[in-house]
């Protein structure tokens, strides 16, 4: 079995023109180019229409607002349209670490078959080895003195084989 690789996922899922536009001016809008850009165009205009005789655009900047507005609104679409995009991706990383786990747990169960290794008492120690490392993240929020949540620090919780001792 094949596990695609994401990337070439998601490039059959975004191929279309508006897609590449959506994100070059997203990508665009979000430098400081952009910022530069405007400084500069507001800077002049309000320059332009305070000092010349007969402004265009006179004080309080009628047209020039309305330009701002429709600019963002249609910056806040394309920004949508990109975080839709990068959700998109996601999703797909997600089917493929979820498709990628189960082919690694299925080979490590046939592997373990092999050996003669008992696989449900591998998943008793896997569950109780996730149960204390819950147990060890929630005391850390909680506040709990000397508890950090690192398992090679927070002694209590590390599980102890047979003939081991726990350090006082």
């Amino acid at each position: 079995m094949h596990i695609p690789n994401e990337v070439v996922l998601f490039e059959r899922a975004r191929r279309s023109a508006q897609d590449r536009a959506a994100d070059a001016i997203t990508r665009f809008s979000g430098s400081m180019r952009f910022v530069y850009l405007h400084v500069a165009w507001f800077s002049i205009w309000i320059l332009l229409n305070v000092v010349l005789p007969n402004p265009f655009d006179a004080f309080p900047f009628g047209l020039l607002t309305l330009i701002v507005s429709l600019e963002a609104i249609f910056l806040s679409t394309f920004v949508m349209i990109s975080q839709n995009r990068d959700a998109q991706r996601a999703d797909i990383r997600a089917q493929l670490d979820f498709e990628t786990n189960v082919l690694g747990e299925v080979w490590i169960e046939m592997v373990a078959e092999k050996l003669g290794i008992d696989v449900r008492e591998f998943h008793g120690r896997v569950a109780e080895r996730m149960a204390a490392a819950k147990a060890r993240q929630s005391a850390a929020e909680s506040g709990h003195p000397g508890v950090t949540g690192d398992p090679t620090l927070d002694t209590r919780y590390v599980h102890r084989g047979p003939g081991e001792r726990q350090a006082s």
